[in-house]
């Protein structure tokens, strides 16, 4: 505990109510890199985490230009939206803060019922599912504590921020921020080309697991 609240200190300087949730947001980023390395290499040119690629992907499989498939990209954003949707309105009353650790704990779930669709070759639609609809959930919950800089999946902002504003802590936020997105996609990547999306989801769900055991508020 004493560890993560030096973390969050370095960070937030200058405080912030779940300044001591950082830690646990950069990991659920590369996490987030982590399956859509997952998603995109090995269930079919797509994404569960960033869905403005989804989007463009959609674009292109609608304009018949490229041999990509909409229905995948349109049962990956319609996963994402209902998870978004039951993170917005789960617990209306209660405070963010004690959202965080039941969040991963739910997310912890969908993606071993990911894996095991993966494994017993339940086919892509039901693993993309699973995937999209914990992600979704995760920025829902994310959005509402509002730590700045630590979005844990979109990073076209965090990246203008780190180009266009030199404010220090800022900085720090939006470098780790933008290099946890990109460890876990390199890690996905590489894991992906010797274990498949199974060992990619296996890794996964021990972050996770490390994730509920760390995110406890501390009092």
């Amino acid at each position: 505990m004493t560890e993560r609240r030096t973390v969050a200190r370095w960070m937030f300087p200058e405080g912030h109510r779940y300044a001591w949730a950082a830690p646990s947001l950069l990991v659920l980023t590369v996490i987030s890199g982590l399956i859509d390395a997952a998603s995109f290499l090995g269930l079919g040119r797509v994404f569960v985490a960033n869905m403005t690629g989804n989007l463009v992907f959609l674009g292109f499989a609608l304009s018949g230009t490229a041999q990509m498939t909409a229905l995948t990209s349109l049962m990956s954003l319609a996963a994402f939206l209902a998870g978004a949707v039951t993170g917005g309105v789960w617990r209306r009353d209660t405070e963010p803060g004690r959202l965080l650790t039941p969040l991963v704990a739910i997310q912890t779930l969908l993606v071993a019922l990911a894996l095991a669709a993966q494994v017993s070759g339940w086919g892509r639609y039901a693993v993309l599912a699973s995937l999209a609809c914990g992600t979704g959930l995760q920025n829902a919950v994310v959005r509402r504590l509002g730590v700045p800089d630590l979005t844990t999946t979109v990073m076209t902002r965090t990246l203008t921020g780190l180009a266009a504003d030199r404010s220090a802590p800022a900085t720090r936020r939006r470098a780790l921020s933008v290099t946890a997105l990109a460890v876990g996609a390199v890690t996905g990547g590489l894991l992906h080309a010797h274990v498949g999306v199974g060992g990619v989801l296996a890794a996964v769900l021990l972050l996770q697991l490390a994730v509920v055991l760390a995110a406890r508020r501390p009092r």
